[in-house]
């Protein structure tokens, strides 16, 4: 993957209480080997299931992460490291990550409290990674997760990302494209994630083209001459209904023509009306304008005649579910040969301990009936574990994933989904429970640590 910035593997991508717990895991010689898994605790009410994404982003920034002198320089300097020794700024000038991880494949479907990545590192690097981590795994499957709602409200007709004028920064633009493509968009409106991914690139005209010419129908043909083949038009710069006639009249036939604004369900009949009645009933109709899947839904519910949509805001900055509410926690210490579980035990937040899998159960058909989260040293075998390795010892396993592998992943997986949660309704949850053993663990913990307080 080509470099976004120049410092997207510095170290410093992190919070700054990773870098205060690093030192005093250091200089209090607190040497362990920990076990951090990375889940989403509860689904958003408007998710009957998550897309699993942004991995590939995740492990290339492990595999590089670095502490150039300059930041290092900068971390000696403030007030709150004045008495951190001198050897941890050493030891963070050779930093590497040397550590083992599984993770849940992109465009896998995903449920609460499932780890979709899990840690086993010396305690300094699990924890400095934590924040990256989950910047890449959140944003990307949110958004992952999103588009295959869109998808699924189109009904088998293609959406294309158009978000990168509404996302919240350029990268953020560049990986909503990514996720979007894996979940079964079409392509992106985004040029540098087309060439980034090789994803499928779109493109039509903006509202300025047209104001730009004193006569509409020269803007058209302008265009037209332009794009002889592949021209897309706007019709709502004025009127709809005057745009496509113009066009008609002049006899030159585009590739489609976009509706932005407006009545989309009754202009987009019209137009369909008026396009086959001349005989260019393969000139695409393509709707855009502050779409998400309740309004795409409602529209073909209405009779719309759309061939295609065009997405933005619901997908890069979606306001149905802000965040995942994604986490990040230690389950499992290795100290002097001896293990020791770690779990947390507040009310509303509990965690289970324990290295963890995945299990997978599905009927003759293929369905999936239900998901079992259970300890890593667990056999099911009548089910398929979820979590996969794909690092160890700092170093990955193979070559990073094509796209295209994660893109087939996710179509090939909703065909086992239940049926009741392919549904932009909020569905019955599709059951995910933890293995007795998991379950005795937590007890046990929970006993160790209530003797102890």
């Amino acid at each position: 993957m080509e470099p976004l910035t120049s410092r997207q593997h510095s170290g410093l991508l992190t919070d700054l209480y990773e870098l205060t717990m690093a030192a005093g895991y250091f200089q209090s010689r607190f040497n362990a080997r920990a076990t951090f898994e990375l889940f989403v605790r509860k689904l958003p009410d408007e998710r009957n299931f998550l897309v699993a994404a942004g991995l590939e982003q995740a492990l290339h920034f492990v595999e590089n992460i670095r502490f150039a002198a300059e930041e290092i320089e900068f971390l000696r300097h403030l007030p709150l490291f004045r008495h951190v020794h001198g050897e941890f700024f050493d030891y963070l000038a050779r930093f590497r990550f040397t550590g083992d991880l599984w993770a849940i494949p992109e465009g896998s479907l995903v449920f609460a409290g499932e780890p979709l990545l899990r840690v086993t590192a010396p305690i300094i690097e699990g924890q400095i990674l934590e924040t990256c981590l989950l910047s890449a795994i959140n944003f990307q499957t949110m958004v992952a997760s999103r588009a295959a709602r869109l998808n699924i409200a189109a009904k088998g007709k293609p959406v294309v990302e158009f978000g990168a004028r509404r996302a919240h920064g350029s990268e953020a633009g560049i990986f909503a494209a990514r996720a979007a493509w894996i979940a079964g968009c079409q392509g992106t409106s985004n040029v540098i994630a087309g060439k980034l991914f090789g994803i499928p690139t779109y493109g039509t005209q903006a509202h300025s083209w047209v104001m730009a010419y004193e006569d509409e129908s020269q803007a058209f043909d302008r265009f037209l001459d332009v794009f002889p083949e592949q021209a897309t038009l706007l019709l709502d710069t004025y009127n709809v209904r005057a745009a496509l006639r113009k066009i008609i009249a002049r006899g030159r036939k585009p590739a489609g023509v976009r509706l932005d604004s407006g009545d989309l369900a009754a202009d987009s009949r019209w137009v369909r009306a008026q396009l086959d009645r001349v005989g260019w009933r393969d000139v695409q109709i393509f709707a855009s304008g502050d779409l998400d899947e309740g309004r795409i839904s409602s529209l073909l519910r209405h009779g719309a005649k759309i061939d295609a949509f065009g997405v933005g805001s619901a997908l890069v900055a979606p306001t149905d579910a802000r965040n995942l509410s994604m986490i990040y926690k230690l389950v499992e210490l290795e100290r002097d040969g001896k293990v020791r579980e770690a779990a947390k035990l507040s009310e509303s937040k509990s965690t289970y301990p324990g290295a963890k899998q995945v299990f997978r159960f599905a009927n003759r058909a293929g369905k999936w009936q239900k998901d079992l989260i259970a300890l890593a040293s667990e056999s099911h075998p009548t089910a398929a574990p979820l979590l996969v390795p794909v690092m160890r010892a700092g170093k990955r396993l193979g070559p990073p994933e094509p796209l295209a592998a994660a893109r087939a992943r996710c179509t090939e997986s909703l065909k086992h989904l239940p049926a009741r949660l392919l549904s932009i309704q909020h569905a019955a949850p599709y059951p995910v429970r933890y293995s007795q053993p998991l379950k005795n663990l937590l007890q046990k913990v929970r006993r160790r640590i209530q003797q102890r307080s």
